[in-house]
């Protein structure tokens, strides 16, 4: 089946998806080259330290814990209106890293980046499921996913090819030059994704979303969030460090991994997607998390249990397993529409859901940093395989859906 004859099983006529999909891939290419050079960046510009990596991410996950508040203020506001505005704001903190600057002012860039990606994360996975077909919201969620993955494996490739031209074609020794080609090309595509969003008009219809909204009925997702978020940290913060600090992983390995991973994804986002929608979203949120405790472990001791070259492969990888698996987060979305009773409700309690994951992001971040110096990065990642126990415990209070997703 072709993209289109996909799209048009998962999406039914006159809902923009057109435009949508445009501005994610678009979106997705700018993420792609963020993901693949930041990490990269703060070791060879900066200097960043383990623990000054991990107070970074305190930092830029700040946004996510705010993230309910911001959306309080833009209450009025349609989810394509934050989808725009969110595109705008990456896009300015991405154009102010070519500014010279010391760490603090980059890392105040850096959250501007991140406000803008928080903004759009559950107004982008709300839009999804609203603009579905009946019994396609897994579908949905898992082809704008392989969307992203299409062009986070383009932005990686350029990445790689921007460094690769620049040092080895044209003799290029100024660092600073060749990332600050990356931040304008990122800028650029950031743009590009607004104007997406431009395109079709009239897309936002009346909202009554809540200031702020908490619900108990939500008490399972909200403890899903928080182990998710703990455990999702310390891979996004500390795997890449693993990769480039134990292993020397360069910038260009490290975006060609990107590419790969992303690649690996274009095809399983919605393979899973489509398996959330046959065993349903219960099952999914159990076995991803039993998988993700052995490549937790497998992380933090592959350099303990096998010689280091083939230690290098066994990282790498976990590396593209756990990116498999981040794949898997559709199913609590879809969980969460399972029990919402209005789209409104629906896009205000993920929101909630992605603060509290924040809440315990932006103290895993720099207390991973200190676990790491002080005990080793195998006890760091010791406690992400506990924290996937704990989220495979909190899923099994999860009820079974009486009918299957729509």
């Amino acid at each position: 089946m072709s993209l289109k004859s996909k799209l048009e099983n998962a999406f039914p006529p006159g809902q923009a998806a057109g435009a949508f999909f445009l501005s994610v891939a678009l979106w997705g290419v700018a993420f792609g080259c963020f993901q693949s050079v930041v990490n990269n960046y703060l070791t060879d510009i900066h200097n960043f330290t383990e623990l000054e990596r991990g107070w970074l991410e305190f930092f830029r996950e700040m946004p996510g814990l705010l993230l309910v508040f911001m959306l309080a203020l833009l209450h009025k506001a349609g989810n394509w209106k934050v989808m725009k505005l969110g595109a705008l704001i990456a896009c300015l903190g991405v154009s102010a890293l070519m500014i010279p600057a010391d760490k603090i002012w980059v890392i105040l860039f850096i959250m501007i980046w991140s406000a803008g990606e928080h903004l759009m994360m559950p107004v982008r996975q709300a839009l999804t499921m609203e603009i579905a077909a009946p019994g396609k919201g897994g579908v949905a969620l898992g082809l704008v996913s392989g969307t992203i993955n299409v062009g986070t494996v383009a932005g990686s490739l350029i990445v790689a090819g921007i460094f690769f031209a620049a040092v080895n074609l044209m003799g290029v020794t100024d660092k600073v030059l060749v990332y600050n080609a990356v931040w304008l090309v990122i800028a650029l595509l950031a743009g590009a994704s607004l104007y997406a969003m431009c395109i079709p008009k009239n897309t936002d219809s009346p909202t009554r979303r809540p200031k702020l909204y908490f619900n108990w009925k939500y008490k399972v997702f909200y403890a899903l969030e928080l182990f998710y978020g703990a455990r999702k940290q310390i891979f996004l913060t500390f795997a890449p460090f693993v990769l480039i600090k134990v292993y020397d992983f360069d910038t260009a390995l490290m975006a060609v991994l990107f590419a790969v991973a992303a690649g690996i994804n274009i095809v399983a986002a919605p393979l899973v997607g489509k398996l959330t929608d046959r065993i349903g979203y219960r099952n999914v949120m159990i076995y991803d998390t039993v998988i993700l405790f052995f490549v937790c472990l497998l992380y933090g001791y592959a350099g303990d249990i096998f010689p280091r070259h083939i230690a290098v492969w066994v990282v790498g990888a976990n590396f593209l397993l756990d990116s498999i698996i981040s794949t898997t987060a559709l199913a609590t979305n879809l969980y969460v529409k399972d029990i919402s009773d209005n789209r409104d409700e629906l896009t205000s309690t993920l929101s909630t859901g992605i603060s509290i994951n924040h809440l315990i992001s932006i103290i895993a971040a720099p207390v991973g940093g200190w676990i790491w110096l002080k005990f080793g990065v195998g006890t760091l990642f010791a406690v992400a395989a506990a924290m996937a126990v704990f989220n495979s415990l909190c899923a099994l209070l999860v009820p079974r859906p009486k009918i299957q997703n729509t």
